[in-house]
């Protein structure tokens, strides 16, 4: 079995397993930890493992090479990107930054070294809210690369921030009819949705919050129905959590299979995959030393300050 093959290479080659919530079941099963880009982000900063193999996308296998230069990261698929990172290339960001000079510069975790290496700060959702009120109120900032987050800090800080037109298509496939309809059919249902989504479906929400947050709000209430505005894939550890709670996947525009929102870049990942990287140890990821010195820095300044 596969899954047993998984836990013994990994012993012997000292590895770790870091898995994003999207990621399926099967793999979320081996993985050492599982949990949302924060979470993540800690976890690779910490990690005593000589390798760690992240079953996420690219993004995030390179935030945890830049935390670790020293340790061989892999990354199951290579081609396992992000669309959000993908809508802010750096070269144009760097015009961006450059004609907006007074500006701080704040951005999602979810975007490619290269834009963190712009950086002053890194955020994610489970704390953009927090790093925007740290910093002074006559200090004007950008916030970048997702505008629907970026909105969502606006309206919670009061602050007025410059947006990039960046989304993650994911996030903003929810169908406003399909989900007035799901709430006609179950109105005892809360609604909980994650702040990358679009403003009509967080009107909605009783709760908006990162993957964890999600978790832990629906933790609070075990016995409720809950209708889950994120990636599907989220449902898995949401379900082990709260066995008792009855879980209802947003819809997506799109006619798909499972009627809710799926990343096809994080379900790139397969357990073969998984297997094969540990055993072949590749692909690994590498990010280039410039880029790393200049990355690691608003990442640090993440972690410190969600330390407090």
């Amino acid at each position: 079995m596969l899954q047993h093959k998984i836990a013994e290479l990994k012993k012997q080659k000292n590895a770790v397993i870091l898995a994003h919530y999207y990621q399926i079941p099967e793999i979320q099963e081996v993985a050492d930890y599982v949990g949302d880009s924060l979470g993540l982000s800690q976890k690779a900063a910490e990690t005593d493992a000589d390798m760690i193999v992240f079953a996420g996308v690219h993004f995030m296998a390179e935030t945890a090479k830049i935390l670790n230069p020293s340790k061989k990261v892999l990354l199951p698929d290579v081609n396992a990107g992000c669309s959000l990172a993908e809508s802010c290339p750096p070269e144009a960001f760097q015009k961006f930054i450059n004609s907006h000079p007074d500006h701080l510069v704040i951005t999602y975790v979810n975007c490619s070294a290269e834009i963190k290496a712009m950086s002053d700060i890194v955020c994610t959702s489970s704390n953009a809210v927090a790093i925007v009120n740290s910093v002074p109120e006559d200090k004007p900032i950008i916030f970048a690369p997702d505008k629907n987050l970026g909105r969502y800090v606006m309206q919670e800080t009061g602050r007025e921030l410059l947006l990039w037109d960046g989304s993650c298509v994911v996030h903003e496939a929810f169908s406003a009819d399909k989900l007035i309809s799901l709430i006609q059919q179950h109105p005892d249902a809360k609604i909980i949705a994650h702040p990358e989504s679009e403003t009509h479906i967080l009107k909605t929400a009783n709760y908006i919050g990162s993957t964890a947050g999600m978790i832990s709000f629906v933790k609070q209430h075990p016995e409720h129905k809950f209708i889950v505005a994120t990636e599907a894939g989220i449902l898995y550890k949401m379900q082990e959590a709260v066995p008792q709670a009855t879980l209802i996947p947003a819809p997506a525009k799109e006619d798909n299979n499972c009627a809710c929102s799926e990343c096809a870049f994080m379900k790139m990942n397969t357990l073969e995959k998984l297997y094969n990287c540990l055993q072949m140890e590749a692909p690994e990821i590498l990010v280039a030393e410039d880029i790393q010195n200049k990355a690691l820095y608003p990442i640090n300044r993440m972690l410190e300050l969600s330390a407090h």
